[in-house]
């Protein structure tokens, strides 16, 4: 007599849970709002600057740069190391640019140059 009733609540408990456990890509994604966030904050982490010097020997680029959000520093012009060399083939003397700076072992470091559009 126990295994029909087993199958019976086992049945009942799918027949319940079924509905519940359809979930679309944003009502997912609305339970992990940090996953969210940190993709937008990706976006307003990058600042606005200019080229003024490439030094691809040493691995150091001077830019002039408006204030840099998520190291609470003012806009100025400033020396960064790059956190990877082939960065400094991309861009230019003059070049308007949008970077991103993080502090790595107390030195600035410049770990993603893009274009300015």
């Amino acid at each position: 007599m126990k295994k029909p009733v087993t199958a019976l609540l086992l049945l009942a408990s799918l027949a319940l849970a079924g509905p519940g456990m359809a979930q679309t890509a944003s009502e997912h994604e609305s339970h992990h709002p940090v996953a969210v966030q940190t993709a937008a904050s990706d976006l307003t982490d990058l600042t606005d600057g200019e080229v003024r010097k490439i030094d691809k020997e040493n691995g150091k680029i001077t830019l002039k740069h408006g204030p840099i959000k998520n190291l609470d520093m003012p806009g100025m012009t400033m020396v960064f190391q790059v956190k990877d060399k082939a960065l400094l083939d991309t861009v230019k003397v003059g070049d308007k640019v949008r970077f991103r700076a993080e502090t790595e072992n107390g030195k600035y470091l410049a770990t993603d140059i893009q274009p300015a559009n």
